[in-house]
């Protein structure tokens, strides 16, 4: 029906809409012919052409409104259609390059996965891998290259506080030394890295620092046996070769070089207490140019000397010195380094009751041991056994020297009696250098001999008293000093 409605209005419509009839043939084309074709023919003069003027006024304004509000989209869409008979040949073109480029492109591709592959060894690769690797591990080493600092820091830090806090001073290099074996293990366990070297390399100079400033610790004052052992302790721990070389000549014994350093440094520290008295010296110095004058004035002793208070006050005060310091320097040795007992006896042997002329050599006899026959230098005495040889020689210099400035008898029996106690301070430790004395004087030998002789009774004397006072088993000491003495 409503094809055939169709065909007969076709006649009465415009040319353009008849030649599109094939597409305005649709569904609502369709659905408005089978509308009319249901309605009378009075409706179709009367409310028809009404009711398609609304519908015609209702789609105008909709119309304007669209065309309103999307002009602007209007005017887009048509330049851009206007555009499209140029774009679309020009698409298809480069669809055609792209497809003409696609088998030089797989071909690039193929090489590249064969070229990086990770079977394969590339230089390239390796470096990004490296680069890589030393991104991600960037805080490990910045830690590891700071290790040299803080062990610098560490041994300054210790180096500063040590004449002030020991505690202090000792938990800094006990903390210095944590670091350095941590470097050394590092270095172990990475022998083939530059890095670990270099860091090895600047953690041995910051040691050596150490080590001097530890060094420069043995010749503090007033160093006490807690701190001593500290200090060589950390040395030991800082320069282990140091006890590993024979300070003893091959014996082995008392600490190597180490308590060979470790005299050096007490005695470099008696040295500069004793060279405080300067002031003193010079005074007894003069005193000395004043009696050589009066003596050759005189062609020979003089009686009229009477001065020598300067010599007195330098020399008690020298003999007190000494005898603290020598005493302490051997006791401190002992307790450290604690030698074995044919040193110690080799020791006391080597020092009691020997002539200084021929100390030397009866030491040397003495302490003859069996060497190796490669050995050029044959085998030296124990350190312990010619320490306080030397020590006794700087206060014979000494007394020798300033003690004849002292005529008084009472002065020089109370230096004789300071000079006593300290052979015996010392023979505690098994260096009593008794003996020695009685070569004190040079010319006056016979009259300093005879004084020191008067000295030993006077304090042989002095102890008997005193045991029957006391009522005390003072044999020990009674038999050290019949012992030493020259007269029986």
């Amino acid at each position: 029906m409503a094809d055939s409605l169709y065909d007969l209005l076709a006649s009465h419509l415009e040319p353009s809409t008849t030649s599109s009839s094939p597409q305005l043939h649709d569904a609502t084309t369709t659905q408005y012919l089978n509308r009319l074709s249901t309605l009378s023919l009075q409706a179709l003069k009367t409310t028809e052409p009404q009711s398609l003027a609304q519908s015609s006024n209702s789609t105008h304004l909709s119309l304007q409104a669209l065309s309103n509000r999307s002009h602007k989209s209007f005017i887009t869409s048509a330049d851009n259609l206007s555009t499209l008979r140029t774009s679309i040949p020009q698409v298809a073109g480069e669809a055609l390059r792209l497809y003409d480029a696609i088998p030089k492109l797989d071909e690039e591709a193929v090489r590249f996965s064969s070229k990086y592959s990770r079977t394969a060894e590339n230089p390239a690769l390796d470096r990004r891998k490296k680069a890589m690797q030393l991104a991600r591990n960037v805080d490990r080493l910045s830690d590891i290259l700071e290790l040299p600092t803080l062990l610098s820091t560490a041994v300054s830090s210790a180096a500063a506080s040590s004449g002030v806090a020991g505690a202090s001073s000792s938990t800094t290099y006990s903390s210095a030394l944590d670091l350095y074996s941590h470097i050394k293990r590092l270095q172990t366990l990475y022998p083939d890295s530059p890095l670990t070297k270099d860091v090895a390399n600047q953690a041995e100079d910051a040691m050596k620092d150490m080590t001097t400033n530890l060094i420069t610790g043995l010749r503090a004052q007033n160093l006490r046996l807690a701190a001593a052992m500290r200090t060589v302790g950390w040395l030991r721990r800082v320069a282990p070769e140091l006890e590993t070389l024979s300070g003893d000549g091959g014996s082995g014994t008392g600490g190597g070089a180490l308590g060979a350093l470790f005299l050096i440094g007490r005695l470099a520290n008696l040295v500069s207490t004793l060279e405080a008295l300067d002031p003193l010296r010079e005074l007894a110095d003069q005193e000395t140019q004043r009696r050589t004058r009066s003596t050759n004035k005189q062609n020979g002793p003089s009686n009229l000397w009477s001065e020598g208070h300067q010599t007195e006050r330098f020399l008690k005060r020298y003999i007190e010195i000494f005898r603290e310091q020598s005493f302490a320097i051997v006791s401190l040795y002992r307790n450290i380094f604690t030698p074995d007992q044919s040193e110690s006896e080799v020791a006391m042997a080597g020092v009691r009751g020997l002539d200084s002329r021929d100390m030397g050599l009866r030491t040397k006899a003495t302490l003859s041991q069996p060497v190796r026959k490669d050995d050029p230098l044959q085998s030296l005495p124990p350190i312990l056994a010619t320490f306080p040889m030397h020590l006794v020689q700087l206060l014979t210099d000494t007394l020798q020297s300033y003690l004849p400035n002292v005529q008084d008898k009472s002065s020089r029996e109370s230096l004789l009696t300071q000079v006593l106690y300290c052979a015996a301070s010392l023979g505690r430790l098994g260096g009593d250098f008794s003996m020695i004395l009685t070569e004190l004087g040079g010319a006056e030998e016979e009259d300093v001999a005879y004084e020191w002789e008067e000295v030993m009774r006077k304090h042989r004397a002095l102890a008997g008293r005193l045991e029957q006072l006391t009522g005390g088993n003072t044999g020990s000491s009674k038999g050290t000093l019949r012992e030493a003495s020259p007269v029986h």
